[in-house]
C-alpha cells in the first residue's frame, strides 16, 4: 500500500538562504502527528511502506526552479503543489481564513463573503486534484486533510471512482444554523466535495452530527448509523479524536538545551506557583477571556498576589489578517493593565512572550508549570491540553480546560470551565492552586492512561483501517463499467430481447412534483431508437398512473405498465387490468393521509386508481422523517387487510394493492415470449421485487434461462447484479446498446 497524504502545506518549508532555496522541517500538530505515524509504520511493519506527502512548499517558486524543487522533494517523499502569490492570498488568507475559519469557529461577524475568494478556493482545489492525479498509482490510498481542501475529495472521485479516499477535518464543523450562512451554492458544493470521500472523520461526535444534519437539510441525503448513500458510492462519517505522540512528551529529551531551560525556569519561578498559557494568536483561543479571568482571580483572591505567575506564550499567526492585529493590540493592553495594577517591585503577575517556542522550551514549561490554563472559545481538538498532561512525568499538575475544546470530551478529569464565564475561570484557578497532590495524581493517572492508549499512531492507524474496511464493505453489487462489454455482447447476439425499465430516478431525475417529470426530447429519441428493432420489446414498468404514462409515452411503440403492474398496455393494444382489483380501502385511508398533509407543509397526496401516494420531497427533511415514521406506525395496522401493501420509497409513502408488484408483472411479461436476453433497470425498493424474481429459476418457454442483466441505479444495497450511479449513465448505457457504440471513456466504474 502507498499512502498519499494531501494537505495545504508540506511538512517541509522552503526558505531562501544565501540566495539558495532550502527546505526545513516545519512544525504543527498534523505534521508531527502524521510523521510519528509514518515512522511507526517503518519500525513495526515487515513490508516496505511507501508514502507521498502532497502540498504547498511554503514559498512561491518560479517556473524555472520548479523542476529542481520537484527533484529535491521527491527524495524526501514529498510532491509540491506550486501556487502563485495571488492564489495563496485569495485562497489561504482569503477564503480559508476570512470565511471558513471564522464561520466554523462561531465568529460569523468576522466572516467576509467575497466571491473572488470562493473562485480562487475552487481553482486551488482543482490544482491540488491535478497534483494528485500526476502521482497516483493503482492501489494507492488517498488521505485529504482539513478545511483548505474540502472540494478535493469530490474532484478526485470524478476521476478515480474506485480509489479509497479519506478526509479528516481538524477544526470544528459548525451547527446547521451557522453553516447555512454560507451562500447556498458554496455550501452545497462544499458538502458534495466532502461526500466524494469514502470516509469523513471528525474529532468529536458533535461535529459529525452537525455535518450529517447539514447534509440532510441542504442536500436531502439521509444517513443510517452515520452512513450516507450518495449517488455513486457509500460514505461513512466517523469520530476519530486525534491523539499525540505520547512518549515524545512523556520522556525527557536528551541534550543540554532542555536541562538549561529547566534550570532557567526554576530560577525564574522560585517561590511562585506557575500557571501556563500557550496558544497561537487567534480570536478562537479565548486569550482575552483568559486574561480577564486571571485579573478577576487576583481581585477576588488578594492572598495569591506575589504568590502566582501567569506564563503567557502567544505564538505569532496570520500576521496579515486585520482581526489578528486588533487582537494582538488588545492582548498587549490587557497584559500591561494587569501588570501595572497588581505588579510590585518583586513580582510581575504576567510574564508575557510573543514568539514561537521550540519543543525543548515548551517541554520545560510543561514540566515546571503547576497549572495549565487552556480556554479556547471554540477549538477542534486542542493538542496543547493533551501535551501538558502527557508531559507531567510525576503525575502532578492541574489542567483547566474549556468545554468548547474537542479535547474536553476525552479529558473529563480536568477542571472543565465555560470560557465565557470569567467567574468560572477565576474559581477554577483557585481550585487548581490549592488542589492536593493526591487529587492531582488521581486525575492525571486516568488521563495519561487514556492518552497513552489512544495516541496519534492509533488515531492514524484506526482511520486508515476504517477507510479500507469501508471500501471493502461496499455493496456487493458490481459497477457496470467493468462488465459493460459483456452486456453489449449479449445484447447484440440475442434474437429476442426484453428491456424492463423503471421511469422516475432511472430514466429521468426525481422532480418536486410528479407532473414535472415529463420526458425530454433526448429520452423520447432514445426510446424510439430502442423500440425500432422488432426483436426488442421495451417496457416502461412504473409506479405512475396510466394517464401520465399515456400522455407522455403512449404514442411510442413500447409496452407501458402503470401503478407497479395494476395496469398494462402492450404495444399496439389498449390499457387493461392485469387482474381483478379492489380499491374500496382508499376512502378509509385518504382522510388519514390528508391529516399528514396538513401537518407537514410542502407535502401532498397523489391519488391513483389503485393506490394513494403521500409525497414529501419538498418538505423540511427532519420534520418529514418524523412524520413519515408516525404515519407508517399508524398505517401498519391496516396491513392486516390482504388487499393493501404499504411501501416507504424515496421521499414517498405509497399505499397500494398488494396483489400486483413489479416482480410478478415483469415475470409474467418475461414468460410470454421466448426471450434470450432480459435487461431490468430500476432505482427503488419496488424494483427489488423484479431483480429478485428474475434471479430465480422458472419454466422458461425455451427451457433455457435467458441471459439476464439486473441494474440498480444508486448505491443502496440491492439484489441487482450491477449498478450505475445515476439516470444519466442509464441513458448513456441504453444509447450505447441502441447504437452499438461505447460513448464512455474508460468505463463507468463506481463503488456501490
Amino acid at each position: 500500500m502507498r499512502l498519499l497524504i494531501v494537505s495545504n502545506r508540506l511538512p517541509l518549508n522552503g526558505v531562501e538562504k544565501d540566495g539558495k532555496l532550502v527546505f526545513e522541517q516545519s512544525a504543527g500538530g498534523l505534521v508531527s502527528g502524521l510523521s510519528a505515524y509514518l515512522d511507526s509504520l517503518k519500525s513495526t511493519s515487515t513490508q516496505d511502506i511507501e508514502y507521498v506527502w502532497i502540498g504547498w512548499p511554503g514559498i512561491t517558486v518560479s517556473d524555472k526552479l520548479q523542476p529542481e524543487v520537484k527533484n529535491v522533494l521527491e527524495d524526501l517523499h514529498a510532491s509540491p503543489v506550486f501556487l502563485s502569490e495571488e492564489a495563496m492570498d485569495k485562497f489561504y488568507l482569503g477564503f480559508c481564513n476570512k470565511i471558513i475559519w471564522p464561520l466554523f469557529h462561531y465568529f460569523p461577524s468576522n466572516t467576509i463573503y467575497d466571491r473572488d475568494y470562493w473562485l480562487h478556493y475552487r481553482d486551488v482545489n482543482k490544482i491540488f486534484r491535478d497534483a494528485v492525479l500526476a502521482v497516483i498509482k493503482p492501489g494507492d490510498v488517498i488521505w485529504v486533510h482539513d478545511y483548505h481542501l474540502m472540494l478535493l475529495p469530490g474532484l478526485l472521485r470524478e476521476k478515480l471512482p474506485d480509489t479509497p479516499i479519506g478526509f479528516f477535518l481538524h477544526i470544528p464543523f459548525p451547527s446547521y444554523e451557522l453553516y447555512r450562512l454560507l451562500p447556498s451554492v458554496w455550501g452545497q458544493e462544499i458538502l458534495r466535495g466532502l461526500l466524494g470521500a469514502n470516509l469523513i472523520g471528525f474529532h468529536t461526535a458533535e461535529y459529525a452530527q452537525y455535518f450529517l444534519r447539514s447534509v440532510l437539510r441542504i442536500l436531502g441525503y439521509e444517513h443510517k448509523l452515520g452512513q450516507i448513500l450518495s449517488q455513486d458510492h457509500a460514505v461513512k462519517v466517523g469520530t476519530f479524536p486525534m491523539g499525540i505522540d505520547y512518549q515524545r512528551y512523556h520522556s525527557s529529551p536528551s541534550g543540554s538545551e532542555f536541562e538549561e531551560n529547566l534550570k532557567e525556569l526554576e530560577q525564574l519561578l522560585d517561590g511562585f506557583k506557575a500557571v501556563l498559557s500557550v496558544d497561537r494568536l487567534d480570536y478562537s483561543k479565548g486569550i482575552s477571556n483568559r486574561l480577564q479571568g486571571y485579573k478577576l482571580f487576583l481581585e477576588n483572591n488578594p492572598q495569591w498576589c506575589e504568590q502566582v505567575v501567569l506564563l503567557m506564550i502567544v505564538v505569532p499567526s496570520r500576521i496579515g489578517v486585520e482581526h489578528y492585529q486588533q487582537m494582538k493590540r488588545q492582548i498587549d493592553e490587557l497584559v500591561g493593565e494587569i501588570n501595572g495594577r497588581f505588579g510590585t517591585l518583586n513580582w510581575t503577575p504576567i510574564i508575557y512572550q510573543y514568539k514561537f517556542l521550540p519543543l525543548d522550551s515548551l517541554l520545560a514549561m510543561y514540566r515546571q508549570s503547576d497549572v495549565a490554563l487552556i480556554t479556547p472559545l471554540r477549538d477542534g481538538m486542542n493538542l496543547i491540553a493533551k501535551e501538558y498532561v502527557a508531559a507531567r512525568t510525576d503525575q502532578t499538575g492541574v489542567l483547566i480546560l474549556s468545554e468548547m475544546a474537542g479535547a474536553a470530551k476525552e479529558l473529563g478529569e480536568a477542571l472543565i470551565i465555560n470560557p465565557n464565564n470569567l467567574e468560572s475561570i477565576a474559581e477554577a484557578l483557585q481550585q487548581a492552586l490549592i488542589m492536593p497532590k493526591t487529587e492531582q495524581k488521581k486525575r492525571n493517572q486516568v488521563m495519561q492512561q487514556r492518552l497513552k492508549g489512544y495516541d496519534v499512531m492509533r488515531w492514524s492507524g484506526d482511520f486508515i483501517q476504517e477507510l479500507l474496511q469501508v471500501q471493502k464493505e461496499q455493496s456487493p453489487t458490481l459497477p457496470l463499467g467493468q462488465h459493460k462489454q459483456t452486456l453489449h455482447t449479449y445484447f447484440q447476439e440475442a434474437y429476442k430481447r426484453l428491456l424492463l425499465l423503471d421511469y422516475d430516478g432511472t430514466l429521468v431525475p426525481f422532480a418536486d412534483s410528479p407532473d414535472q417529470a415529463k420526458p425530454d426530447p433526448e429520452l423520447l429519441d432514445l426510446l424510439k431508437a430502442l423500440s425500432t428493432n422488432a426483436d426488442t420489446e421495451v417496457v416502461i414498468i412504473s409506479g405512475r398512473d396510466r394517464a401520465n404514462l399515456e400522455t407522455w409515452l403512449g404514442f411510442l411503440d413500447i409496452t407501458l405498465v402503470a401503478e407497479h403492474g395494476a395496469w398494462l398496455k402492450r404495444r399496439g393494444e389498449q390499457w387493461s387490468l392485469s387482474k381483478p382489483l379492489v380499491n374500496s380501502w382508499k376512502g378509509q385511508l385518504l382522510p388519514k393521509l390528508e391529516m399528514y398533509v396538513d401537518r407537514l407543509p410542502g407535502s401532498f397526496i397523489e391519488t391513483k386508481e389503485f393506490s394513494l401516494v403521500w409525497h414529501f420531497r419538498q418538505s423540511n427533511p427532519e420534520l418529514s422523517a418524523a412524520c413519515a415514521r408516525e404515519l407508517m406506525d399508524e398505517l401498519i395496522p391496516f396491513t392486516s387487510n390482504d388487499d393493501i401493501h404499504i411501501l416507504q420509497g424515496n421521499k414517498v409513502i405509497e399505499v397500494r394493492n398488494s396483489e400486483v408488484t413489479k416482480g410478478s408483472t415483469g415475470l409474467a411479461l418475461a414468460l410470454k415470449q421466448d426471450y434470450d436476453f432480459i435487461l431490468a433497470i430500476g432505482d427503488d425498493t419496488t424494483d427489488e421485487d423484479l431483480f429478485t424474481i428474475l434471479s430465480l429459476e422458472h419454466s422458461w418457454p425455451s427451457g433455457l434461462k435467458p441471459k439476464t442483466f439486473t441494474i440498480r441505479v444508486g448505491t443502496d444495497k440491492s439484489k441487482a447484479s450491477y449498478c450505475l450511479p445515476n439516470y444519466l449513465e442509464v441513458r448513456n448505457t441504453l444509447q450505447e446498446l441502441a447504437t452499438g457504440k461505447d460513448r464512455t471513456v474508460g468505463g463507468i466504474g463506481v463503488n456501490a
